[in-house]
């Protein structure tokens, strides 16, 4: 018998100064049996960083032919395709070949230096594609935070972050590898 996923729900409060984006919202996430905590933080974290009109979450872990995050606009055109992880290179290709804008969020400490190693050349040509890193240990932090039901502010302000669950809050900064278009 196949494991199901585990649905999560998260209310969230969005204060985004950079970007000028105050929202409230409520989410589901679906988490497949093989995905980490981590991993479910981070989309979470994405999707509070991208927060707009028309952005939904894909079908997962389990789907390579679909983003982590996705915004299309009302005629279907895919706008930005936001993965999270350490991908195979082919994957951003072709989705910087479907996308206006990709945009990949990196976390693994040393595992993500590696990967930034082996790929950087290649990913390099890519120009709709930006990359940044989530140090591990605010990746970590953010993981010990989850809970079925989630109550989350989350704040930016010049690049940085701050996301709060109950009385605690985690601090980051993530670090641009690859400054995508403009």
């Amino acid at each position: 018998m196949a494991l199901r996923a585990t649905i999560y729900k998260a209310d969230m409060q969005v204060s985004d100064l950079d970007r000028q984006v105050f929202e409230t919202v409520s989410v589901a996430l679906a988490r497949h049996p093989s995905e980490t905590e981590e991993r479910l933080m981070v989309r979470l974290l994405a999707y509070a960083l991208h927060l707009g009109q028309g952005l939904a979450f894909g079908r997962g872990i389990s789907s390579e032919d679909e983003a982590a995050l996705w915004r299309h606009d009302l005629t279907g055109k895919l706008l930005l395709w936001v993965e999270v992880g350490l991908p195979d290179e082919r994957v951003l290709r072709r989705a910087c070949g479907k996308a206006d804008a990709v945009v990949l969020y990196t976390y693994g400490g040393r595992n993500a230096l590696q990967w930034w190693g082996q790929n950087a050349d290649a990913l390099q040509r890519l120009s709709n594609l930006t990359v940044i890193d989530l140090a591990q240990e605010v990746t970590l932090e953010l993981a010990a935070l989850v809970r079925r039901n989630l109550q989350v502010q989350v704040t930016v302000q010049d690049g940085e972050v701050w996301i709060s669950v109950g009385d605690r809050t985690v601090h980051l900064h993530p670090e641009v590898r690859k400054p995508g278009p403009g």
